[in-house]
């Protein structure tokens, strides 16, 4: 997507991959963009939203999200944008996989 700035190390790192159902990555992907384009627009605390559809694998989505802290990722959680994608992709997908969290090692 873009970034405010080029994140530090130490930076609190969010992956969220989904399989979407046939038909629907159209759909997807303008509620995920929403989602993305809000985050590092609104939120002082996300430096970096990436919506990737991985070649080869026509189903997946994955996001690679980075908050400057936890704290920022849990205002995230808060926030309406959010709470559109949230109510427009359970209807769009076969799978959520486990969201997973890390932190940033080199900047």
């Amino acid at each position: 997507m873009s970034e405010h700035a080029t994140p530090a190390a130490g930076a609190f790192v969010v992956i969220a991959e989904f399989r979407v159902k046939p038909g629907s990555m159209d759909a997807f992907l303008a509620a995920a963009l929403d989602d993305a384009r809000h985050s590092v627009a609104d939120e002082p605390g996300c430096r970096q939203f990436d919506v990737i559809v991985p070649e080869g694998d026509g189903d997946a989505v994955v996001f690679y999200e980075v908050y400057d802290s936890r704290a920022a990722f849990d205002a995230h959680l808060e926030t309406p944008h959010l709470d559109r994608f949230r109510a427009a992709f359970p209807a769009l997908i076969t799978e959520e996989r486990p969201v997973r969290f890390s932190r940033r090692h080199h900047p």
